[in-house]
């Protein structure tokens, strides 16, 4: 028994090294083959990398190891030995494969698509790395910082919004407003595809149900679409009477279902539909998990 726990704990242990250098290759791949040789600076300590590249000639790849020192220092204070430890490693990771890919010719050399793919790599990478508890430095860790005292506000959209002061550098280096335009796009890719990587995409609607028979249309959500229902206790104004409310999230698709149950039982039911942007706990995503 305990054998099998512990080669089951090394197998743990081996995947999620496979999965840090996976998307650590992803990082680099993202910024060495598609952003930095088409100019394109994608904000954070990466895209400061990029243009210092461009003034004192040392390997993108190395830049990023480098900048990242003082930051790890500040992050040692705040968050611990064990945290800077896993930084490091991914960080490292990023600087070989970034100057390994660097030798290799770009895959594109088109303005917009380099943009896109790039973002895309880059997002899918920093996404897998901070959901398994690391970071990759730079601006994830003033991030974290921002997230310490600002814990509502998402993890793409602070990147979204460290990241765009550095296009203004870009366009004092490269002085070319078109490239810090597909800059700008890169960003904007990578803070989306980050949230949809981090957060999932939810799309499930909340609906309140107000009718005079909730007990049987409670029933008949939970026993056909397995759907979980909350009773609220609600008071008709004109009527002074009391009345059961019910409340459920369903995914999108289900919505449509829900409907048809309440006008099968109740076609003269009062009925609220509305999008819920995030929900949290069983059956959706883990609060505890998401807090970046």
């Amino acid at each position: 028994m305990k054998e099998a726990k512990k080669t089951n704990k090394i197998a743990k242990i081996l995947y999620k090294i496979f999965k840090v250098i996976l998307a650590t290759c992803l990082y680099s791949a993202g910024v060495a083959l598609f952003l930095d040789p088409n100019n394109l600076a994608p904000g954070g300590v990466t895209g400061v990398s990029i243009l210092l590249n461009r003034l004192i000639h040392v390997e993108t790849g190395t830049l990023i190891l480098l900048l990242n020192i003082p930051l790890l220092i500040i992050a040692w204070k705040k968050f611990g030995l064990r945290f800077v430890a896993g930084t490091l490693s991914a960080l490292v990771l990023i600087s070989v494969f970034t100057n390994l890919f660097e030798k290799i010719e770009p895959i594109t050399t088109d303005m917009l698509l380099a943009a896109v793919a790039g973002g895309i790599c880059i997002a899918v990478g920093l996404g897998m790395v901070l959901k398994n508890g690391l970071t990759t430095g730079g601006t994830d860790i003033v991030v974290r910082l921002l997230r310490i005292k600002h814990p509502h506000l998402k993890t793409g959209s602070l990147f979204l919004i460290v990241d765009l002061i550095v296009i203004s550098g870009s366009l004092l280096v490269f002085r070319d407003f078109e490239k810090a335009m597909y800059a700008v796009i890169a960003i904007m890719i990578t803070s989306w595809v980050l949230d949809l990587v981090l957060y999932g995409k939810d799309e499930a609607k909340l609906i309140y149900i107000i009718s005079d028979e909730p007990a049987r249309i409670a029933q008949q959500l939970l026993e056909d679409l397995d759907v979980g229902v909350t009773y609220l206790e609600g008071t008709g104004a004109y009527t002074d009477k009391k009345k059961k409310i019910i409340m459920c999230v369903v995914r999108k698709r289900v919505a449509p279902k829900v409907e048809e149950v309440v006008k099968s039982i109740d076609s003269g039911a009062f009925m609220i539909v509305t999008s819920a942007n995030e929900i949290f706990g069983q059956g959706y995503k883990s609060y505890f998990a998401e807090r970046f």
